[in-house]
């Protein structure tokens, strides 16, 4: 078993999202991570799914969700060849007596103090998710009162680019 990440171009239009989840869950596949976003068309949304499962499960779940009449183009992000990133935003119990070893991860891991109060920060992070976990995993140790994740987001590298996507391309 392994974490799988893949892009998937559709219709931008109502309930295409709907379609796309519940297949998912009939084939009986967990969704690790979701997320949907605009695209450079605007007759095109990406949809980004986190997954585990093995190598079958994955040519699996791509197969039945290329036969959507919705979904324009489908493919894996492979780690050698993407880049994942996603938005962490947490809010953390601090005081005098802890806010400047907070400020202190915080600056290692590159994020951002966007929000202080007597009784709270509000840290805004970005980058891989392996980074995130390891920053949540710094932070454990101190009181957190809230936190929100988007899910993870990836483009591949170089100049490859979708067809649907591209600027030619007929629709």
């Amino acid at each position: 078993m392994r974490k799988e990440v893949i892009s998937i171009f559709v219709d931008n239009q109502a309930n295409v999202l709907s379609r796309v989840v519940s297949l998912f869950g009939r084939r009986g596949f967990n969704i690790d991570s979701l997320t949907v976003s605009a695209t450079n068309n605007p007759e095109i949304s990406r949809i980004t799914v986190v997954f585990t499962g093995t190598d079958q499960a994955l040519n699996q779940i791509i197969t039945q969700t290329e036969k959507l009449e919705v979904v324009k183009e489908i493919f894996p992000l492979g780690k050698e060849d993407s880049v994942y990133r996603e938005l962490l935003l947490v809010k953390i119990k601090a005081d005098k007596t802890n806010r400047s070893a907070l400020r202190e991860i915080v600056d290692i891991f590159r994020g951002k103090i966007i929000d202080l109060s007597k009784e709270s920060v509000v840290i805004e992070m970005t980058g891989a998710p392996d980074k995130i976990d390891g920053f949540m995993n710094m932070v454990s140790c101190y009181e957190i009162i809230e936190m929100c994740r988007t899910g993870v987001t990836g483009i591949k590298r170089g100049l490859a680019t979708p067809s649907c996507c591209q600027e030619d391309a007929e629709l």
